[in-house]
């Protein structure tokens, strides 16, 4: 298929894809004709003009685009999200890109003057769970009901704070780690199956979720001075990765960690 509609008739399904890499990436394959399942969790103010984007998304690229506002964290929400889409989609092995954008977790230092502000392990465990080890249930979900396609894709985003320290982002690193060996795993075993796993490891990237870790102001300054290609990541920059790693060529991509930052890791 040439032209804009390489991916006609596929489907990704995006989970955290109302802002940031999910939004970015869903722009940017439904571009080239994917259809797009999208998961989020927003209020039924703030959901209005998300739906209202994706509709104009949708309508300008000719492609479908399925709105979730549900928990992909939750059991529940799995099992309402498989009834609908097996539903409305009516077709088996599909889905080309499983991309995981969950950005949802616990800031908090490990030790402070005040023991109520210090990271618990339920807040590790919960943060491990929802940007991490939920990948894996999310990928047996789509397998076991052979939804995957032929050469699929699954994706995860990781960060350089999984291997440095950056403030009260204890719970996030040890997700973000967690989330690496994980991918290590699901690219043997999965790959078996002709499905590819790989992490992005984004720059500093200026999104809602980025704002909320502390010290965000100086990460992104940091970013900006040092970056050898003069200016900070954007999700776009990682957009075009996730459409990279979806084409035929990116086949024999598997089990890698892909820095998608202008060279901010060598520095």
């Amino acid at each position: 298929m040439q032209g804009n509609k390489q991916f006609e008739g596929f489907w990704a399904v995006i989970l955290g894809g109302s802002s940031g890499f999910g939004l970015a990436a869903a722009e940017k394959l439904a571009a080239h004709g994917m259809n797009i399942a999208v998961l989020y969790r927003e209020t039924a103010a703030a959901e209005k003009p998300v739906k209202l984007h994706f509709e104009q998304i949708a309508e300008a690229n000719e492609v479908t685009i399925l709105p979730f506002n549900i928990n992909a964290l939750e059991v529940n929400g799995r099992q309402k999200f498989m009834e609908t889409f097996t539903e409305k989609v009516n077709a088996g092995n599909c889905v080309k890109l499983l991309l995981h954008s969950v950005a949802r977790g616990n800031l908090k230092p490990v030790v402070a003057a005040d023991k109520k502000e210090t990271i618990t392990t339920e807040d590790i465990a919960y943060t491990s769970y929802a940007m991490g080890n939920s990948l894996l249930d999310w990928a047996r979900l789509l397998f076991e009901a052979n939804l995957f396609c032929e050469d699929a894709r699954i994706i995860g985003l990781t960060s350089a704070g999984a291997h440095k320290y950056w403030e009260s982002y204890a719970a996030v690193s040890i997700a973000k780690a967690s989330l690496q060996s994980l991918a290590t795993y699901m690219a043997v075993e999965f790959g078996k199956q002709g499905i590819k796993t790989n992490l992005i490891q984004a720059g500093i990237t200026e999104t809602p979720s980025l704002k909320k870790i502390a010290g965000n102001d100086k990460l992104m300054q940091h970013a900006k001075q040092s970056n050898p290609l003069g200016r900070m990541t954007t999700t776009k920059d990682v957009a075009n990765v996730i459409y990279l790693l979806c084409m035929p060529e990116a086949s024999w991509i598997n089990g890698a960690v892909i820095h998608v930052d202008g060279g901010e890791h060598c520095l």
